[in-house]
């Protein structure tokens, strides 16, 4: 491929790429922070799961460690 030919692929490849990003509806600053504030509680909410179900486990492996 000739370097013309690259140059102008990728000057078509930016001029679509901003004309793409024009059509993005972005987010307003309360939206944003709402949803992240959603994404914050979800992860502290999984991780107490998850903890809860390692010390559960770890209780229980100790139990049939200490039968053995």
């Amino acid at each position: 491929m000739s370097e013309k030919k690259r140059s102008r692929d990728a000057g078509k490849w930016f001029r679509e790429m901003k004309s793409e990003l024009k059509k993005v509806v972005w987010p307003t600053l309360p939206q944003v922070t709402k949803n992240t504030s959603i994404v914050m509680a979800m992860v502290i909410i999984v991780a107490v799961f998850i903890g809860i179900v390692d010390f559960a486990l770890k209780l229980g492996v100790g139990a049939l460690v200490s039968l053995g």
